[in-house]
């Protein structure tokens, strides 16, 4: 998806999660930004997942 196309949203976090995502985005050579998308898709392909395990994913 190009840059263009990406939807912004204002996301507010506290400061202690703030730190931790930012030593953690360091650690993987990231941007916070960056790292906060990486984390929302691997949920989002955590829960397709389970939810195709469990047979529910057609019960939305």
């Amino acid at each position: 998806m190009a840059d263009k196309d990406k939807k912004q949203l204002l996301l507010r976090l506290s400061p202690s999660l703030w730190e931790e995502i930012s030593r953690w985005a360091e650690d993987d050579f990231r941007s916070i930004n960056g790292q906060i998308e990486y984390l929302l898709t691997e949920a989002v392909k955590k829960r397709r997942k389970v939810k195709i395990e469990d047979g529910t994913e057609n019960e939305e």
